[in-house]
């Protein structure tokens, strides 16, 4: 069961209270490059993310949100260090969100400063720790870095903005240490009722990056904490939503869209089942309706998994017996597999955007 937090309202996104666990992702280009920004922006949005932050380092790139927002349909969240009036621009310019470290913008006084524009406008704040900026005397206090000392940090850091009357946070606790994220985040949830952002911080590119943070984020899910994520990977952005999606649906808190179910393979495949994976892959991810499809290689499981699933197939010599809600419902030429399966999963998606439409 997941810990009840309090709720956080990020635009027309909710994070904790209850409702679903959102997806996030960072922007990697400038936000004055206006042409590039807009055009990552929509990939992200196409691809299922929720809230999109971006780095504010100067004025210049402040200003460019008034011309970003208008073109954008999901949140912005404006990522600030150093200089408070960056956050103070960027609420103005329209943000829906800022994410900031209120021990290195200034002190008590701009951090007031900061706390009455978020207040005027009504926006959220996220308060963000990770292992690389605990403060010197915690770091003397604990000998090193630790999940104690992120978790004092990170109540220090909230206290900033409490001394100013202002609490509407949503906290963050990373670091690329993952056990250590792991417990830190733990020991916060024990203490507080702060909605929790999760991630690993600096946690890698491709394959050991989307691990460290499958890990560290769907352990910290699966016990019931966190109420949005981001899976910080060094690359494409569209792949940290990817990711960020199939550890959702992994840990049973996503049901939308296309699950493939698809064997290892073994020597009794007879067939190129990764081909067909990748295909339809590749032609669903416009598909928001819960289709669970099975790609199996043989007769051995594929029947079994194939009659669970929506629409799946079990692979032999040259054909494969197509299975349609449990049964089998035609058997087809290896050539024609991708094209048939991709058929039915559209029928399948039109038939429950139907049945939704009708309730």
């Amino acid at each position: 069961m997941r810990k009840q937090t309090r709720a956080v309202k990020v635009s027309d996104v909710i994070i904790g209270g209850g409702f679903p666990v959102s997806i996030q992702s960072m922007l990697n280009i400038p936000l004055t490059d206006t042409d590039r920004v807009l055009s990552s922006i929509h990939e992200l949005e196409e691809a299922g993310c929720q809230i999109i932050r971006a780095a504010v380092p100067d004025m210049e790139s402040a200003e460019a949100i008034r011309t970003i927002l208008p073109h954008m349909r999901v949140p912005l969240v404006a990522d600030i260090h150093f200089d408070y009036r960056l956050a103070i621009a960027s609420v103005e310019a329209g943000v829906s969100k800022v994410r900031i470290n209120p021990g290195n913008i200034g002190g008590p006084d701009k951090v007031r400063e900061v706390c009455a524009c978020l207040r005027e406008h009504d926006i959220p704040v996220r308060v963000g720790v990770n292992s690389g900026s605990v403060e010197k005397d915690l770091l003397e206090k604990y000998g090193h870095v630790c999940a104690d000392a992120l978790v004092e940090s990170a109540e220090r850091s909230i206290g900033y903005f409490n001394e100013f009357g202002y609490d509407n946070i949503v906290m963050s606790i990373k670091s690329s240490d993952v056990v250590m994220t792991v417990e830190a985040n733990r020991l916060f949830s024990s203490r507080h009722d702060y909605p929790l952002h999760l991630g690993v911080t600096e946690a890698g590119a491709a394959l050991s990056g989307v691990i460290r943070s499958s890990v560290g984020i769907g352990t910290l899910l699966m016990e019931g904490i966190g109420d949005t994520i981001r899976v910080s990977l060094t690359g494409d952005p569209v792949q940290e939503v990817v990711a960020a999606k199939e550890i959702l649906t992994a840990a049973d808190m996503r049901r939308e869209g296309v699950r493939i179910v698809s064997c290892p393979t073994c020597a009794r495949c007879k067939t190129d089942t990764l081909s067909i994976v990748e295909y339809l892959k590749e032609h669903t991810s416009h598909i928001k309706e819960n289709v669970v499809v099975a790609v199996m290689g043989c007769v051995v499981n594929g029947p079994g998994e194939s009659r669970e699933a929506d629409v799946g197939v079990a692979c032999g010599d040259g054909k494969g017996a197509v299975f349609r809600d449990g049964e089998i419902y035609m058997s087809v030429p290896t050539g024609d597999l991708k094209k048939v399966l991709l058929e039915e999963i559209e029928k399948i998606a039109e038939r429950k955007r139907s049945e939704e439409k009708d309730q």
